[in-house]
């Protein structure tokens, strides 16, 4: 029991861990996704620091920008899904290392103020952002060596629907954003802010007196008028510091007008350029026709650029400006507006609305958005609610979409059967893995490894039936702990005798009563090993059945039988000395395992066309004798070094359903690799 507890905690803290990177990561690529222009601004800092310069050059650095935010929140929808689970966590943990080590470079000389991690949601210190590093691949290496441990939410049937759609979406967000502006704005210079408010630093100001050994600290307002009090010294103390540090307006000449500006009472448009030079001169003809506007309605009117005076006359030249142009910081402009050129909306210092290039209104808008339009009146939407539509826009398609494909599949019929109890056999065809433990694990052992794949299992539930087939010894503990609507538990061998003087023998009945389902028959060991021929294997498969257990009976070619062509015909004789006396209601608790005896232990497998090959001349065999029905529902198993690095491949042939597995079976992780072949 304290194991099982101890398992199952394990579980839970590998799934805290998957959920913590899926939350960083889907929350990472989402805040650059709103934003890629100012991700694009980081990423030329990195380009230019590294001296990749060819890459500063557009589109470049936007390219990457919502390259990153697509991979970064589509690998935290896998994550949180659980789909892809050893990709998935390989990735991860790839991703984390190379972050790791470059955020402890960043760290260590500091070249870059902030990373950009989170965008302008969530800045973070170098050293801050290193440390987070280090815990997340820590969780990420945890992961990567917990793989079965992530819970699944999603089955493989829906799991790229949701990945398909996750990157359409972010990647619509990215184009979306970088082609107007942040549909969420987090930034200093966000809709709603006052400039005037933002750029000044407030402090108090004390001033200490002294009269016979009494002291006093007083404000301005408060300065003893009593003359007999002496002014000691003065004490400034911060209590708000500014925001914006880097907002300036200059002329040419290097007049200052940022007052100005900030303390216009009236409507002030604002034209943003950074650079003169690469601006979108399309719209040259809007901010024309804007600058008339002003002028017809008294509003006011300047263009802030980060550009030289020659870039200005060239400006001119090319797009005949006639309002005024002054002077501002570059990057403070590229803050401003994720824009070139951008406009905005300013009254009194405050920021009313804004616009990109690429939607800039005209004259008829300006007239009914704008000049009805209160002062103390912006058209933004709370941050709180823009999120909300986003999420919204992303989940309700997202349920379309996937009550859509369940309907298509529906109407195909390929749409997957959730089995409550995978080992209810009868008159359907099922999916199986099973387990041969052969003579391996002690007592302890064995139930210390079922109690495992059972906690796993529980975890992440199996799209197959499971069979462990164990020592005699094991049956009644394993079949105790076990959950039975997951793991079926049988023995791998009976005796052909009802009971009796047969010394070191276990009937049927004696397996039955130990808790156990199955029982393994006909296995080319007891085959060759103890002689057992096809009389004896009718006897025992006939005990069985009446003790209600169901066989899973062996069947398979030596490799002279392979090499001689002589397969078909040994499988042939197997099957009809031991099975063809059994009635149909009788034969549909079988189950077929072929096992090309060539390949069991030896590392061979034989290949994924040459097990369809018998297995679907077996069920031709079986077609003949007990009809098309019976063939169509019997399980066949193939069982010759099924591991899962071929389980996949194996078990995508039509007439393969699952694996009798050997030495795979003894340890947990390598079954349930196999098991999760069917997902």
């Amino acid at each position: 029991m304290k194991n099982s507890n101890l398992e199952f905690v394990k579980t839970v803290l590998i799934n805290v861990c998957r959920y913590v990177l899926s939350a960083t990561f889907i929350f990472s690529g989402f805040t650059k996704a709103v934003d890629p222009q100012g991700m694009s601004y980081k990423l030329e800092a990195y380009f230019q620091y590294f001296g990749l310069s060819k890459f500063l050059e557009s589109p470049y650095p936007i390219f990457f920008a919502d390259i990153i935010a697509v991979f970064e929140f589509t690998l935290g929808i896998f994550l949180l899904l659980g789909a892809r689970r050893k990709i998935c966590s390989g990735v991860v943990f790839v991703v984390m290392l190379f972050m790791t080590a470059l955020t402890a470079y960043i760290y260590r000389y500091n070249p870059i103020s902030d990373c950009g991690c989170f965008g302008d949601v969530l800045v973070l210190s170098n050293a801050l952002t290193f440390w987070k590093n280090v815990v997340l691949l820590a969780m990420s290496t945890a992961l990567l060596f917990n793989q079965t441990r992530i819970w699944r939410l999603i089955s493989e049937q829906h799991q790229w629907i949701m990945i398909y759609y996750s990157m359409t979406f972010i990647l619509v967000l990215c184009i979306y954003s970088a082609h107007y502006l942040p549909i969420i704005d987090v930034g200093k210079y966000r809709v709603g802010v006052s400039l005037l408010d933002a750029t000044r630093s407030e402090t108090e100001t004390t001033f200490l007196y002294e009269k016979g050994g009494d002291t006093i600290k007083v404000d301005i307002k408060h300065v003893p008028t009593d003359t007999t009090w002496q002014y000691v010294s003065t004490t400034n103390k911060l209590i708000k510091s500014a925001s914006i540090t880097n907002f300036f307006v200059v002329d040419s000449e290097g007049n200052d007008h940022t007052d100005s500006v900030l303390n216009n009472k009236s409507r002030l448009f604002v034209i943003t350029c950074p650079n003169m030079d690469d601006a979108e001169d399309g719209v040259t003809d809007r901010l024309n026709d804007l600058a008339d506007f002003c002028d017809d309605y008294n509003y006011g009117l300047i263009c802030l650029t980060g550009s030289d005076s020659m870039s200005v006359e060239r400006w001119k030249d090319r797009t005949g400006a006639t309002y005024p142009i002054l002077f501002a910081d570059a990057s403070m402009l590229r803050e401003f507006v994720r824009s070139n050129p951008g406009l905005v909306l300013m009254q009194s210092g405050k920021i009313i609305r804004k616009w990109s290039c690429n939607n800039l209104p005209d004259e008829n808008e300006f007239l009914s958005d704008i000049k009805g339009m209160k002062s103390d009146v912006f058209c933004a939407d709370t941050i709180s609610w823009q999120l909300l539509k986003i999420i919204l826009w992303f989940v309700v398609p997202l349920l379309f979409v996937i009550l859509i494909d369940q309907i298509w599949h529906k109407r195909r019929g390929i749409k997957k059967k959730i089995i409550n109890n995978p080992f209810n056999l009868n008159n359907m065809r099922k999916k199986i893995v099973a387990g041969n433990w052969k003579m391996n694990k002690n007592l302890q052992e064995g139930i210390e490894l079922a109690k495992e794949l059972n906690t796993v299992l529980s975890a992440d539930k199996p799209n197959c039936g499971v069979i462990i087939c164990t020592p005699f010894i094991h049956l009644a503990s394993v079949a105790s702990i076990v959950d039975p609507t997951i793991i079926g538990v049988g023995a791998e061998n009976c005796a052909d005798k009802v009971s009796g003087a047969y010394t070191g023998e276990v009937s049927a009945e004696m397996v039955k009563s130990t808790g156990a389902n199955y029982v393994i028959l006909g296995h080319s060991e007891r085959r060759a090993y103890y002689h057992e021929t096809a009389e004896i294997l009718k006897e025992k498969v006939k005990l069985a059945l009446a003790n209600g257990l169901k066989v899973i009976f062996c069947i398979g070619e030596v490799l002279e039988d392979r090499e001689s062509g002589k397969q078909n015909e040994v499988v042939k004789a197997q099957l009809e000395g031991s099975l063809f006396d059994l009635t149909p209601a009788e034969f549909s608790n079988i189950i077929l395992a072929y096992e090309p005896v060539w390949a069991i232990g030896t590392g061979k497998t034989a290949t994924a066309d040459q097990a369809q090959d018998m297995h679907a001349f077996i069920r031709k065999t079986i077609a003949d004798k007990f009809g098309a029905e019976a063939a169509e529902n019997v399980s066949i198993l193939y069982g010759g070094s099924c591991k899962p690095s071929n389980a996949k491949e194996l078990f995508a042939k039509n007439d393969v359903d699952g694996g009798l597995i050997g030495g795979a079976a003894l340890k947990a992780a390598d079954f349930k690799g196999i098991i999760d072949a069917w997902k």
